[in-house]
């Protein structure tokens, strides 16, 4: 397991387990089933534009601790800078090794565009397996904060989801309970 080859390499620092995904949200609105009272139909206003944000998430399934962050593109240099972001916000470095599993997307495996921080460690998981992705199940959550809503600019629908991913990282055991896999490794 790669967990164990990191704490050999690196003794005296502490390996933790994370995952990362990215979630496209834009001004194409998300429509979901509403309750209303019998014989009324809700309305929700809707305006279908094509202007997108990317909601990157850095979750730990272990504890429940996630890190969002929201860039305009997904490429391998503004994952670059999510890496960076990411490793500073956790201290990652010789002393606290992260791997980090992830899926397959282009801007995770470009090797030469591609700049992975110090103390972080990346492992793939095999193609076309988005079930094996803890962080694929915080989408509902995230899209919580901006469902059946009309935004204007991307600007506006950004701000939502600040406050959503804000309320959703002081709830550690509502994301565990979404994203703790029983076969998710226990070691690190």
């Amino acid at each position: 397991m790669r967990v164990a080859r990191l704490k050999e390499a690196y003794p005296t620092a502490k390996v933790e387990l994370w995952c990362e995904d990215e979630h496209r949200l834009g001004l194409k609105p998300i429509i979901r089933k509403v309750w209303s009272p019998i014989g009324q139909r809700p309305i929700v206003k809707v305006h279908q534009r094509y202007e997108w944000s990317y909601l990157y998430a850095f979750a730990r399934p272990k504890t429940g601790e996630v890190h969002w962050l929201i860039l305009p593109i997904v490429s391998a240099e503004a994952f670059s800078l999510a890496l960076e972001n990411f490793a500073r916000e956790v201290g990652a470095g010789k002393r606290r090794r992260i791997l980090l599993v992830l899926d397959q997307a282009g801007w995770h495996t470009a090797k030469k565009k591609l700049k992975v921080p110090e103390g972080i460690d990346l492992e793939f998981l095999p193609s076309h397996s988005p079930e094996l992705q803890p962080s694929e199940r915080l989408w509902p959550l995230s899209n919580e904060g901006v469902a059946n809503r009309h935004f204007e600019e991307i600007e506006e629908l950004e701000e939502a989801l600040v406050e959503r991913c804000v309320a959703l990282c002081d709830q550690p055991e509502l994301i565990r309970s979404y994203i703790r896999y029983h076969w998710w490794p226990n070691a690190a």
